[in-house]
């Protein structure tokens, strides 16, 4: 514990601290008081709302050590599942890179068929993200977040399968667990990306009389957390209604590391011909609800759609008004996670099932040695508990 003169020190440092950084609250209370200008109300309209996500990482291993299982499991907000792949660390990747084809080299899963799509030629996932291990590395040098890197070109994939290869009935608000920007695709392919979904959407358009609307939601970007207390000083999104304002592109690369790489598709960097490739959606803060202590969102809109972001917005705010556990926040996102999160008596089957397996492949003298550890018990844990 801390004595009473060390705490008055700290108390000091701090508030010097606090006082040295008074420089950098105005300056960002001065970006963002020039957002009120653009501030709008957002008006309630009804649509159809389809979300995709992947279930949460922490929810989906499978772990008896050191057998290490990750299940991938997209699901939409009713429920059905368009995902569902086991793999680990020591997955092998040559089958991994086969997997996504069928024997006549035609696309089998949604990651082959957008890596067909985007001209992906070799089929290996290495040529779709730098971040996946090129076949033929040393164990050793494989690092094992190449699972998580898997888990989300599985997402993008089908999130791109969704808009690109099925129909639509009604008009339809697509909404992404995260934003509409990845660093995981190689080269230029992530433009290709945003291309393709873009075409796909106007064809929809102008062939079956549809909308869709593709955005991107996330409960914490590091662009909120640098003007939040900033815009709450300054009052940006008053009480009354619930309302939204356009982030200009400086306010986001003054908040991340990467600043420099978030350049949108209506940017061109100097002495390049290609835009931004990292970024397809065009940042918004929105507060679905009334009261300015209602929670406020990050929200991307797809660059080409920007200019429909009140009808968008409205859409948004119906089905955000309804949210549950997680108040203000899009339902169909929050029932999404409900249907993909693998967790209580289907987790226990499965890792049971994992168990089991690694039980089957030991030699008949080692099965009694392994079916006496769960009657083990964890001393030191049990000091803990």
């Amino acid at each position: 514990m801390f004595t009473p003169e060390e705490i008055d020190d700290l108390k000091r440092v701090v508030r010097e601290c606090a006082q040295s950084d008074q420089k950098l609250l105005l300056t960002l209370r001065q970006e963002v008081a020039a957002l009120k200008a653009n501030v709008k109300k957002i008006q309630p309209r009804g649509v159809t709302s389809v979300s995709l996500v992947a279930s949460d990482g922490g929810n989906n291993q499978l772990r008896f050590d050191p057998f290490h299982v990750q299940l991938i499991r997209v699901v939409d907000s009713y429920g059905k599942q368009l995902c569902l792949e086991a793999v680990s660390v020591t997955t092998d990747l040559q089958k991994l890179d086969l997997a996504q084809w069928n024997s006549d080299g035609s696309p089998k899963t949604p990651l082959g068929r957008m890596m067909a799509d985007l001209g992906v030629a070799s089929g290996c996932l290495n040529d779709l993200s730098h971040m996946m291990p090129k076949v033929g590395t040393p164990p050793e040098e494989i690092p094992g977040a190449w699972v998580q890197v898997y888990r989300d070109l599985c997402e993008w994939a089908v999130l791109y399968e969704l808009i690109c290869h099925r129909p639509f009935a009604t008009d339809t608000l697509v909404v992404r667990d995260g934003l509409l920007r990845s660093k995981m695709f190689r080269g230029e392919l992530f433009i290709r990306f945003r291309e393709k979904l873009e075409q796909a959407i106007e064809r929809i358009r102008k062939e079956d009389k549809r909308k869709i609307f593709l955005v991107g939601v996330a409960k914490r970007t590091k662009v909120l957390e640098r003007y939040s207390l900033a815009m709450s000083l300054e009052r940006i999104l008053p009480d009354g209604d619930a309302r939204y304002v356009e982030v200009p592109r400086e306010m986001e690369r003054s908040a991340v590391e990467w600043g420099a790489d978030i350049l949108g598709p209506e940017e061109t960097p100097a002495g390049k011909e290609v835009a931004g490739k990292f970024v397809t959606g065009k940042l918004f803060f929105v507060r679905f609800g009334p009261f300015s202590g209602d929670p406020v969102w990050s929200v991307d809109l797809l660059t080409s759609q920007r200019e429909s972001h009140q009808e968008i917005f409205g859409y948004l705010q119906k089905d955000a008004v309804e949210g549950f556990p997680v108040p203000f926040y899009p339902m169909c996102l929050q029932k999404a996670h409900n249907h993909a999160q693998i967790v209580d008596f289907d987790q226990d089957i499965l890792s049971d099932h994992v168990v089991k397996a690694v039980r089957d492949i030991l030699p008949e003298d080692d099965k009694p040695i392994f079916d006496a550890l769960p009657l083990k018990q964890d001393v030191a844990g049990r000091r803990y508990e």
